[in-house]
């Protein structure tokens, strides 16, 4: 079975391909809702980051305070890092665990939606990489029409922390163009395709 990882920017569509991609059939490993649980449901997790960030990292229903967690490590490397260093791991073993059964299930691929993919190291378990390309100006508008909350500064510093798109797309296998321009579906089609034949003895 193979492990496909999906990455792209804030506003490249990665979320959108990666639901073309489940319509299709594929199982989809979303990290960003998986890291969300593993911190909730993590006993030993949960102990390190409340040690690390605070009483106020769960609120009173046990959930994860992500404006506290973030606010407290956006503008502070030592302490993202810190953070990711706890976090990472633990998705890193989920997966493998999510990974397992779905190879079990008889699924040929499954897709990776990671947003740090390449910067939490996690493409170190994965076979293929997809980037989601779309070119900055497209990207920004996107998120600022879905995220009325943020301002043009605030994606300029999200986008700023992340890996360059040129940068990723070098690193990656396989690029899907998501410009409004290019239509997104044929080009998911050919990768599904492409993945779901069998595979060939060396």
């Amino acid at each position: 079975m193979l492990r496909i990882g999906i990455t792209g920017g804030i506003g490249s569509g990665k979320s959108i391909a990666s639901r073309l991609f489940h319509a299709l059939g594929t199982p989809i490993y979303d990290a960003d809702t998986r890291a969300r649980w593993v911190m909730e449901n993590d006993p030993e997790l949960r102990q390190q980051l409340a040690a690390a960030f605070g009483p106020n990292t769960y609120d009173e229903n046990g959930r994860i305070n992500r404006p506290m967690l973030a606010g407290t490590v956006f503008n502070t490397p030592a302490l993202l890092a810190q953070l990711n260093g706890l976090v990472h791991p633990q998705v890193g073993l989920d997966f493998e665990r999510w990974a397992a059964a779905q190879q079990q299930a008889g699924f040929r691929y499954v897709l990776k939606e990671a947003a740090l993919l390449f910067e939490a190291g996690s493409y170190k378990q994965l076979d293929r990489i997809i980037t989601v390309f779309a070119p900055l100006a497209v990207r920004a508008t996107r998120v600022l029409r879905r995220d009325p909350h943020r301002s043009a500064a605030d994606v300029k510093s999200i986008m700023a922390k992340q890996l360059s798109e040129e940068e990723k797309m070098q690193r990656a296998d396989y690029i899907l163009t998501n410009d409004d321009v290019h239509p997104l579906l044929p080009q998911v089609l050919t990768l599904h395709n492409t993945f779901s034949a069998p595979l060939q003895p060396h």
